[in-house]
Parts: structure tokens; sequence; C-alpha cells
């Protein structure tokens, strides 16, 4: 046990050295290369007001792989898959933010091809959801192989959608992030699923020293091709630690966990289809956007959406407490 938190305490250290020291070189590059977020007034969803780099992708994806494969040496396919899956959005997230930096949108159906081959690369390697305990008779109820593959494809497209969809203000999708990766390491944690914990903590790292630079006012973005690689990460977690073994009732834990994002974008994708838009249409209908409609200051928007978000990190943990 005690060597196990040296190797959790190790990996949070590491992981953050390295995303902390490598920001200031990569944004000063962004400026070289012109890959910089512009202001634009024709956008409501534009709340900065000078150009910012949109380089932390790069240095948060080097950092979470550095740390994950020299602290758990795991080179299975399983790592294999989440790394390729992980390289393909961080290739069309690239793609999609270039043309953000020309002031045009990428189309959604590229994003939308690779965001699924990601998953489908993640459940071919092993990581899938395969049932739950019935809570009656204790017995695992296996899913038919094709509802197997259908809701992992839906889990894994879904919250790397919504932590993206979340990712519109200084620091709140990595603060989001960062609670949903305390709250499936703890889960791991105490289900003794040392791989999930390892890369929960790792996640925490990265995204505790992107906040450094990120917190209101920002000095760095990730991006789509950040969000998104954020977003996969926290899915595959989540698939292969707390899914893993779920009764019916603790099958919400992973849910809770990362409950605001998703909450808040089953609202806002209700709301585009009862109106008739496209569910990848941007807009400013997103929890944060609409406190700050309400007069809710910038930082007060962030701290009460984190608050909630730990609130329901609370509650997946008593929830987990009630099924141990």
């Amino acid at each position: 046990m005690v060597v196990a938190l040296i190797i959790y305490a190790f990996s949070l250290l590491l992981s953050f050295t390295i995303v902390y020291f490598l920001i200031p070189p990569f944004g000063r590059l962004a400026f070289r290369l012109d890959f910089v977020d512009k202001p634009r007034k024709d956008v409501e969803r534009k709340l900065h007001r000078e150009p910012i780099p949109l380089t932390a992708s790069y240095v948060i994806f080097i950092g979470f792989f550095i740390t994950y494969l020299l602290m758990s040496r795991d080179f299975s396919m399983e790592t294999v898959a989440i790394f390729a899956g992980g390289v393909l959005l961080l290739i069309i997230g690239t793609i999609d933010d270039w043309y953000k930096t020309k002031g045009k949108d990428f189309p959604s159906l590229p994003k939308f091809i690779v965001q699924i081959s990601a998953a489908v690369l993640v459940y071919a390697s092993g990581i899938s959801f395969t049932g739950f305990y019935n809570p009656l008779s204790g017995e695992y109820v296996w899913l038919p192989v094709i509802l197997q593959f259908l809701l992992t494809i839906l889990w894994i497209f879904g919250v790397t959608t919504v932590i993206n969809f979340s990712d519109g203000m200084d620091g709140l999708a990595g603060g989001l992030t960062t609670i949903s990766a305390i709250t499936l390491f703890i889960v791991a944690i105490a289900k003794g699923q040392s791989n999930s914990a390892i890369m929960a903590i790792i996640l925490v790292g990265v995204t505790v020293a992107y906040l450094r630079y990120n917190k209101p006012p920002a000095k760095i973005f990730m991006g789509d091709a950040g969000a998104t690689f954020l977003g996969f990460i926290l899915a595959v977690i989540a698939l292969d630690g707390a899914f893993k073994q779920a009764t019916l009732l603790s099958l919400f834990i992973p849910i809770l966990a990362i409950g605001v994002p998703i909450f808040d974008n089953l609202f806002v994708v209700v709301k585009r289809m009862l109106q008739g838009k496209a569910i990848y249409e941007a807009d400013a209908s997103q929890a944060h956007y609409r406190l700050l409609r309400a007069g809710l200051t910038h930082k007060q928007v962030v701290l009460f959406l984190c608050l909630i978000s730990t609130c329901l990190g609370l509650s997946s943990i008593i929830l987990l407490l009630v099924q141990i």
C-alpha cells in the first residue's frame, strides 16, 4: 500500500512538473507560428480580448503519456489504443483549432468520424462496458455484444464531446476535469483498480498544471485538441475503472463524477433539437454563458460550477461507499 501511494504521489508530481515547465515555451512557439485564438467581436463565445496561444493540448498530451508509460510500464494493446486514439483527437483538434485562428469554422463531420474512430480503437483493445451485477440475484449480467459496442462508443464519444463543449471559459474545463479525475481516482483506489488510479492521478497532475496558466485571465488555451483529449481520457478511466463489475446502482458513480458537463450538455442538446438546430452548432447556451448573462462574474461562474461538480463528485463517492 505504501509503495502504491508513493507511485501515485510521484505520478502526480511528475505529470504536473512536465506540463508546468513545458507550457511557457510552447506558448512562445504558438505566437511565432500565429497559432493563437484571436478575439472576435462577432462571436459571443469569445470572451478574451487578447490573442491567446492554443498549444497547451500538446503539453497535456506529452505530460500524460510520458508519465503514464514511465510509471505504469504498461505497453499493452490497451495502452496502444488509448495512445492512438489520443493522437487522432490531437490531429483533428489541431486542424479545427487552426481553422479558428483564421476566423473559420471546421466542418463537424470529420470531427465526428475521428472521435468515433478513437472510441472504436479503445473498444477493439478490450476496454468496454460489458454489463453489471444484478442486485437481486448477485449474478453478472452480460450484455449482448452489439449493445456492449454501442454503449462503449456512446460513452466515450459523449464524454469527449461534453468536456469539449464545456471549454468556453478560462479555468472551467480544466477545473471540472480535475474534480472528475480526483473523484475517479478515489473510486479506483476503493475498488483496487491501480491502472485506472494511475491514469486518474496523472490527469489531475496535468490539469492542475494547466490551470496555473489557464485560470482567469488565461495565458494559454488547450483548444478543441486538448479538451477532446481530456474528455477521451476521462471516459477511458471510467470504463477501465468505475464501470468495471458495477452494480445497477453504481453505474451512476461515473455519471455523477462527470455530472456538470454531462447534465449541462444534455440540456443543451435537447434544447437545440427542440429548436431544430444542429447538435454540433456552436452557440452560447451552455450553463456558464447563461450564468454570465444572469449577472455573475467570470470567476463566480467558474467557482459555482466547480462547487456543483464537487458536490456531485462527493455524491458519487457516497454512492460507492453504500455499495462496498
